[in-house]
This record gives C-alpha cells, sequence and structure tokens, in this order.
C-alpha cells in the first residue's frame, strides 16, 4: 500500500482540471481503501488504523464503492 500523500505548498489554492477540493475546516484526513473480497481500510495519515473507530464509513464503504477503489479526504 502507498504511503498517504502530504499536503504541500502551492501558487494557487485552484486545484487541476478535472478535480475538486474543500479546506479542511475540522475532522479526520483519512485514506480509505477498498479491496477485493470485502476488506476495508481507513487510515490516518501517519499510518494509524481507524477502521474500527468509524464502522458507518465502512459499512458505506462496503455498500457504495466498488473494490479497488481509493479515497483520500476529509471525515
Amino acid at each position: 500500500m502507498s504511503e498517504p500523500m502530504l499536503t504541500v505548498a502551492v501558487d494557487s489554492p485552484a486545484p487541476p482540471a478535472g478535480h475538486a477540493a474543500e479546506p479542511k475546516w475540522d475532522g479526520y484526513r483519512a485514506q480509505l481503501a477498498v479491496h477485493a473480497g470485502g476488506r476495508v481500510l481507513l487510515r490516518s495519515r501517519q499510518g494509524t488504523d481507524m477502521t474500527g473507530s468509524f464502522p458507518e464509513t465502512r459499512a458505506a464503504a462496503l455498500g457504495q464503492l466498488p473494490a479497488d477503489t481509493g479515497l483520500d479526504g476529509v471525515m
């Protein structure tokens, strides 16, 4: 599994074409991975497994996302 991408300074806050973004006001930044066979992993940027702390997120990922999906965002 790849390491989470950290933020970097940019000249403009506008995201690249085809991307969407929003500021992180509060919450957790996390990386969500849905693997084949129903395995879901939600981890912090330090790599801490947070899946057990957010069972509703795991259930929603299994119910709405196809296998081999990876997301990075704020919850």
